[in-house]
C-alpha cells in the first residue's frame, strides 16, 4: 500500500520542495537540504494548535475546525486538495486526541511528528499537562494504539526522486539555490514572471527574447528603436528628432540598487492571519502561493528593493523607490540578491547570480546586508558556531574582489553592520505570542525556549532567557560591524567607492515611539525575530538620509527631467 505521506508530500509541489522554510541557518546548511525533525515538529504543533483554536472560535467540532481550515485554502499548487487529503488520514487521530482535551504537544508527540531521544529534554510550547508527561503521553497513545497512521513514516519522501517531477524538481531547485528566474526565455537573468526569482525580486524583463534588453543597462543607440533597458524611455521626440533617452537620462547619472543581504532583505514574513484561529476567513491565505513560491519572502515590500506601496501605509518608501523618484531613468534597476539563511560565510553559493556587466550596464549602488547569521544559529551552545572576525575578514573580502571584477566603474558598496539583537528579548519575552493571545497561554519566551530545544531556533543567542548568553551574541556582532568598518576605511577598490554604515536599530525604536508606537511593533508577530516591513521602511529611510546627507555622490543627480518623462510616459510600463 503506498503511504498517505507520501501522497502529501507529492501534492503540493512547490511547498515541500526542501527549501528552506526556516529564515535562519547554520554554515554548514546547504540549499536543499530536507527540513529537519524540529521543523516538522513545529509545523505539526503550529497546524494543530490553529484547528483546536479555530473549533473553540467557532463553537465547533474539530472535524468541521478541519474541514474549515481547508476551504480556506486556495486551490492553486493542489494546497486545498492536500489539505483534504490530510485531514481524512491525520483527522480521526487529532479528532479522538482533542477530544479528550490533549493539547498540541501532546499530540504531535502522540502522532510521532515530535520525538524525544534518550537523554534529550522534552521540547513543548505550551505548559505542561498537570498529570506527569510520560502519564499523559501514554494515555494518548492508548487513544490511537490501533490507528493504521502510526505505520507511516514521518521524515517524509524525497519526491523529486519520481521520474515525472524530476526535471521540474531540477529546475525549481536550481532556481532557489542560485537565486536565478524560473522562468527566463532568454537566460539574461531576468523575468516576466513575479515569482520563483523573477520580477519580485529584480526589474521586470521587457523583451523576454531578446538577452540584450534587460533593466540597468547602458540604452543601446540611446534606445531610437527599442527599450533595451527597460525603464520605459524609448523612441524619438517628433519635435525635435532627438530621442527621449538622450533628452532625458544623458548626463543623469542613472544607477541601479542592489542589495547582497539574507533572509530581513528579503523580508520574510507569515502574515498574521495564517495562525491566528480569530482573524482567519477565505481571504486570509489568498497570497500562499505567491508566498510560498517566493520562499515565504517578500521582495516587493522589502527595504531596499520594495516597489509595491506600503501594506502598512507608512509614507517612507524603499530605497529602489526613492533612487526611481530621484531620477526616473533608474525605473526598474533593481536587484535583490537575497536568500533565507545566508551568511558571510555562503554568500558565494549564490552571488553569481547578480547581473551587472561591467562594461554594458550602468554603475550600481550595492548595499551588503549579511545582518544576521553570522551570529545567528539554532545550535544549543551557539557561539562556537559564529563567524569569527577573521573568517568574516577573509569572505567580506573575498565578496568585495568579486564585485570589483563585476560592477561597472562609478559604483558604491555600502557595508551594513550587525545589530544588537538584545531588542528582541526585551521587548517580546513577556507578551503574548498569536497562537497563546486566545488563552493566554504561549508567549514569546515560550516560542524562544521551543524552538531553541528543538534547535531550529532563527538565532538562540539573541532568543533565550540566557541574559550572558545574549550579550555574548552582541558582543560578537559589534566584533563583526567593527570590522566592515575597518575594511571601509583602509581598503580600496577601482570599480566602486566603499562606505560603511551602522545599523542602529535603538534609533529607528526611538523614532517609532516619537510618532506613539511601541518597540514591539517593529517586529514580524509570528517568528518574533525579523524586522517587520514598518521597521524595514524605516531603516531604509534612515539609510537614505545618512547617504543623501554624507555621500550625496552615491545617489547621483536629481534628475530636472523627471516631471516631463511622467508626462510622456507616464508610469513607464510598471513594475
Amino acid at each position: 500500500m503506498k503511504s498517505p505521506r507520501k501522497v502529501l508530500l507529492v501534492a503540493p509541489l512547490l511547498l515541500l520542495l526542501p527549501f528552506h522554510t526556516s529564515a535562519s541557518a547554520a554554515h554548514d546548511d546547504q540549499p536543499g537540504a530536507r527540513p529537519s525533525k524540529g521543523h516538522t515538529c513545529v509545523g505539526c504543533v503550529l497546524v494543530v494548535s490553529v484547528i483546536k483554536q479555530l473549533a473553540q472560535v467557532h463553537n465547533s467540532t474539530v472535524q468541521a475546525s478541519m474541514e474549515r481550515l481547508c476551504s480556506y485554502l486556495p486551490e492553486k499548487l493542489f494546497l486545498k486538495a492536500t489539505c483534504y487529503l490530510a485531514v481524512r488520514t491525520f483527522g480521526p487521530d487529532i479528532i479522538k486526541l482533542l477530544s479528550a482535551d490533549m493539547n498540541a504537544d501532546v499530540v504531535c508527540h502522540t502522532l510521532e511528528f515530535c520525538h524525544q531521544g534518550p537523554g534529550q529534554a522534552l521540547c513543548h510550547l505550551y505548559p505542561l499537562p498537570k498529570e506527569a508527561w510520560k502519564v499523559t503521553l501514554e494515555k494518548a497513545r492508548q487513544i490511537v494504539k490501533r490507528s493504521p497512521t502510526l505505520k507511516y513514516p514521518r521524515g517524509g519522501a524525497d519526491i523529486c526522486s519520481l521520474p515525472f517531477l524530476a526535471k521540474i524538481c531540477q529546475k525549481i531547485k536550481r532556481t532557489i539555490t542560485n537565486s536565478v528566474p524560473f522562468r527566463d526565455v532568454d537566460s539574461d537573468n531576468y523575468s516576466v514572471s513575479p515569482t520563483l526569482r523573477g520580477y519580485h525580486w529584480r526589474g521586470r524583463d521587457c523583451n523576454d527574447s531578446d538577452k540584450m534588453a534587460y533593466p540597468g543597462r547602458r540604452p543601446d543607440r540611446w534606445d531610437e528603436h527599442r527599450d533595451s533597458n527597460c525603464n520605459g524611455i524609448w523612441g524619438v521626440d517628433p519635435k525635435d528628432g532627438i530621442p527621449y533617452e538622450k533628452k532625458f537620462c544623458e548626463g543623469s547619472e542613472p544607477r541601479g540598487i542592489v542589495l547582497l543581504g539574507d533572509s530581513a532583505g528579503a523580508h520574510f514574513h507569515i502574515p498574521l492571519e495564517w495562525i491566528t484561529a480569530s482573524q482567519m476567513s477565505l481571504k486570509s491565505f489568498f497570497n500562499l502561493p505567491t508566498a510560498l513560491t517566493d520562499e515565504l519572502d517578500w521582495p516587493q515590500l522589502s527595504g531596499a528593493t520594495g516597489f509595491l506601496n506600503a501594506t502598512s501605509g507608512i509614507k517612507e518608501n524603499s530605497i529602489y523607490l526613492h533612487l526611481r523618484k530621484r531620477n526616473r531613468c533608474n525605473h526598474r534597476d533593481y536587484q535583490n540578491i537575497s536568500k533565507n539563511g545566508a551568511s558571510s560565510q555562503n554568500l558565494e553559493t549564490f552571488i553569481e547570480s547578480l547581473s551587472r556587466n561591467p562594461l554594458l550596464d550602468q554603475p550600481a549602488i550595492v548595499i551588503y546586508a549579511m545582518i544576521g547569521n553570522d551570529v545567528c544559529n539554532g545550535k544549543s551552545d551557539p557561539v562556537p558556531e559564529m563567524t569569527t572576525p577573521e573568517q568574516f575578514y577573509s569572505k567580506v573580502m573575498e565578496t568585495l574582489k568579486y564585485l570589483n571584477a563585476r560592477l561597472p566603474n562609478g559604483s558604491h558598496v555600502i557595508l551594513y553592520g550587525l545589530p544588537d539583537g538584545t531588542f528582541l528579548w526585551d521587548h517580546l519575552h513577556s507578551r503574548h505570542h498569536p497562537l497563546g493571545q486566545l488563552n493566554g497561554d504561549v508567549t514569546y519566551g515560550q516560542l524562544y525556549t521551543f524552538l531553541s530545544c528543538l534547535q531550529v531556533s532563527p538565532c538562540h543567542g539573541w532568543m533565550t532567557a540566557n541574559e550572558t548568553l545574549r550579550t555574548l551574541t552582541s558582543q560578537r556582532a559589534a566584533l563583526l560591524s567593527n570590522t566592515l568598518k575597518k575594511i571601509a576605511t583602509s581598503q580600496k577598490f577601482t570599480s566602486f567607492h566603499l562606505y560603511y554604515v551602522d545599523f542602529d536599530f535603538q534609533e529607528i525604536i526611538k523614532k517609532w515611539q516619537k510618532r506613539g508606537g511601541q518597540p514591539w511593533q517593529l517586529l514580524e508577530p509570528v517568528d518574533g525575530f525579523h524586522p517587520n516591513e514598518v521597521a524595514l521602511l524605516l531603516l531604509a529611510d534612515d539609510l537614505w538620509d545618512k547617504v543623501r546627507l554624507q555621500w550625496p555622490q552615491v545617489l547621483g543627480k536629481e534628475n530636472p527631467f523627471n516631471a516631463q518623462i511622467e508626462q510622456v510616459f507616464g508610469d513607464q510600463g510598471g513594475h
